[in-house]
């Protein structure tokens, strides 16, 4: 082979490369369901939520200091989560088919109860998000 047709070859081989790397597919992954916003950060001790994702998690997965009940079961499925409910907690991780999807997801809040009385809060200002 010549010089000038291994140059050639090399950058077919680098153009090819270069094509198939733009292109992304499935990625499967974890995602965090973590509380965003609370008015009682550290008061209350359960929540009941609810995450919606474009296909069923494969799991859930409680994160330290907390006990989560209830499995993904359909595109929108119901969890309930005790433990010292903190603004910036990760409450549970759930394991889906691709991680590029995390904008489809979403989690909200059911009901808040104290940790104290187990007194149920109003839900005006509870936020939660689904991130990488």
């Amino acid at each position: 082979m010549t010089r000038a047709s291994t140059k050639l070859v090399v950058a077919a081989l680098v153009a090819t490369i270069a094509a198939c790397g733009g292109s992304t597919g499935p990625v499967a992954g974890i995602l965090k369901v973590k509380l965003v916003g609370s008015p009682n950060s550290g008061l209350d001790g359960a929540i009941l939520l609810t995450v919606t994702a474009p296909t069923v998690p494969s799991a859930a997965t409680a994160q330290g200091g907390f006990r989560l009940f209830g499995t993904p079961t359909a595109t929108t499925s119901t969890f309930a989560v005790t433990g010292t409910l903190s603004t910036g907690s990760v409450l549970f991780t759930i394991a889906v088919a691709d991680i590029n999807k995390v904008a489809q997801y979403s989690a909200t809040a059911q009901q808040v109860a104290a940790s104290s009385n187990f007194a149920l809060r109003s839900l005006t200002n509870y936020a939660l998000s689904v991130t990488q």
